[in-house]
Parts: structure tokens; sequence; C-alpha cells
């Protein structure tokens, strides 16, 4: 069955948010019967992994008026359910699908195989699913970014700002987490755009192989950072963590490297004095938009399954400029580079196969397309 791509125009993102948000006092929000319910079902980072799960955790508590520090509709109009394991994502998944929920929603492609199962034998549940095009059921809608955009701009701020720096020769690196399709568009961008400033840059990468071990990242950024690499990008959930960790403990000593944060603005996880933060940008996934987008659709009983690809020009990725150390001239360059993507005039390339053939990525990374 092919798949109907439902492309997400920025004023629809706008307008979801504007009419989740808006128009009522908060305070009866979490009484309001005419809103969906929604149960989240995450891995076993949890809402509180500071990325990827507590973007969509974000999204959907706005929808009802609340914030993340006061969910007072929690248990009541929406909740959240974390999987300690992958075994435990079927018999979850059913679970909930028992409780009568208007939605269930399930962050990253690892919990794919499990909803497409669980969909089938749940015919009326209506599910979401964020970073998966695949599963094809007339019950799932499904949510892609084009992360290849928003890591090319990250990457192309990292290689500005050494300069700036007057740093000669940087290295830089890439975390992932599971290595996957979704987590390769976020290493080929962050590489192109590093290479579009500094063509002969040197990169390396590592993969952690989970989401939840800070340990790892945290060690081979030390090992990075002791060997010269100038900035390391993270993509891999809350093992990410452990960059901003070694970033942080380096800072304070007064070296000069930079983590880079992922999906939120991770520019507050960095901070280790005042307003010094160890996080110098973070590539700006907006998950939470997709948690709205398919809230208003049941709302609205439009809901469809299908794919809604969030791109840059909808608002879907982009970069942080929280970070005080960002000079002026670096945001606007960075900017300028924003709006080419946007223009058609940067093509950013998602895939190993293809960013290789162009000779945009160097050969070795352990990226996968599959």
């Amino acid at each position: 069955m092919k798949k109907a791509i439902l492309m997400l125009s920025a004023l629809t993102v706008l307008t979801s948010a504007v009419f989740a948000g808006g128009g009522k006092d908060n305070s009866t929000k979490t009484t309001d019967v005419s809103k969906p319910t929604v149960m989240l079902v995450t891995d076993a980072t949890g809402i509180d992994d500071k990325s990827f799960n507590a973007a969509a955790w974000r999204g959907i508590v706005a929808y009802y008026g609340d914030t993340v520090e006061n969910p007072a509709g929690r248990g009541k109009l929406y909740d959240a359910i974390t999987c300690q394991t992958q075994d435990m994502y079927i018999p979850t998944l059913k679970q909930v699908s028992d409780e009568g929920y208007d939605l269930i929603m399930t962050t990253g492609f690892t919990f794919a195989d499990a909803l497409g199962e669980v969909s089938q034998l749940y015919p009326d549940q209506k599910y979401m699913i964020v970073d998966v095009g695949y599963v094809s059921k007339p019950n799932v809608m499904e949510f892609l970014f084009t992360e290849e955009q928003g890591s090319f701009l990250v990457g192309a701020l990292a290689a500005l700002q050494s300069q700036n720096d007057g740093v000669e020769n940087p290295k830089f690196g890439f975390i992932g987490g599971i290595p996957g399709a979704t987590i390769t568009k976020f290493e080929m961008g962050y590489i192109q755009g590093i290479k579009h400033i500094l063509p002969n840059a040197e990169i390396v990468d590592y993969y952690t192989n989970d989401w939840g071990k800070p340990e790892l990242a945290k060690a081979q950024a030390k090992n990075w950072y002791d060997s010269g690499v100038y900035a390391i990008f993270s993509a891999a959930g809350g093992s990410g963590n452990g960059t901003i960790a070694q970033a942080k403990e380096y800072r304070i000593q007064g070296r000069n490297v930079w983590a880079i944060g992922v999906d939120s603005d991770q520019y507050a996880d960095g901070i280790y004095s005042g307003t010094d933060s160890a996080v110098l940008t973070s590539m700006v996934k907006r998950v939470e938009s997709s948690s709205l987008y398919a809230l208003k659709a049941i709302e609205n009983n439009a809901f469809k399954g299908g794919v809604v690809l969030l791109d840059m020009k909808s608002d879907g990725v982009d970069f942080s400029t929280a970070n005080p150390a960002l000079s002026q001239d670096v945001i606007e360059k960075v900017q300028a580079i924003k709006k080419d993507i946007i223009d058609g005039k940067i093509s950013v390339i998602g895939t190993y196969k293809d960013a290789l053939a162009a000779g945009k990525a160097p050969s070795g990374l352990k990226a996968m397309d599959d």
C-alpha cells in the first residue's frame, strides 16, 4: 500500500499549536471532556530523557494547556508509560489498547515492528509513531522529520564557531544511539554541514547501541576531547547526556570543547556557571509538533493513517541560538544557510550510501541506512 504523504506547512503546525493552547482558560482544560485522551508509550529512557521523549511529552501537556512542571491533567486525560525493555513493547501496547484511549503515541523506530503487529489487532484504535514511515496501517499516523537538514545547520555552526575561536585543523565527533536510517540522517547532515565550511575537516563517529547508557557516551567523549576533538554532536537519546556531562567537566577546567544537543534545546542542561553552557547549540527537532498535530486531528475528526513530513520549511527542524557564546556573525551565517536549504539552493543528503557516492561523507563510518 502506498503511503499518503501529507506535506505539513508551517501554518498548519502553528494553527495546531494555537488552537490546542489557546481560547479557553487553562484551569478548565484538564476537565474538558471534549478533548481526546492520549497515552504516550516510551522506551526505557522515559519522558525525562531531556531529548526525544521529553519533546513528545511537552507537546502533549501543551495541548491540554498544562506544563511539564504542572501536568494537572495527567491520569485524567493523558499519561505516559515506560517500557524498560523492548520485549515489553507488545504487551504494553496491548495493555493500553484495552484501556480506551483515543490516541496511543509511540516514539522512535524501535517501536515500529511492535506497533505494526498490535495495530492490526486493534483496527479501531488510533495510533501514532514518530521517526517511522513504513508501518503503513490505516489506523497509524506516522511522522517523519528531515533531521539531515537541521543537523546540517549545527554542523555548519560548529565549524564556523571553530573558525571564530581560531582553532587550527579542528576535529569533530558524532555519537549515535542504535544505528538505523533515522540516526544516519542526523550524522550525514552534520558531516555535510561541517564540510560546507571546512571541506577537509576530520570527523569520527561512535554508536552506543543503546538509548540509555550515558556512561558510554561520556567515556567516548572524554577520549575524543583528549585527542583534540572540538565539538561532539550526539543523537543518542538519554545516552547523549554523557557527552554533555563530559563537556561540562572540561569547560569548567577551561578547555575549549563543546557538546551539541539534539531534539530539544539542551542549552540549560549544559549550564555550569551563570549563563555559561557546554552545549554550543542544539539540533531542535520539534517532536512536540507531531503530538499537537495528531491530537488536533482527532479532535477535529480528521485523523488519517499515513505519513506526515515535518521539514525545515514547515518548522519541523531548526537550530538553537540560546548560548550567549555564539557570535552574532556566526548566527547570521547559519541563518543564511538555513534560507538556502529552504529555498533549495543547498540540498542535504540523508543516506550514507548517497552521501558517500557524492563525496560528501568519509568512508569507514558506522552509520547504517537500514
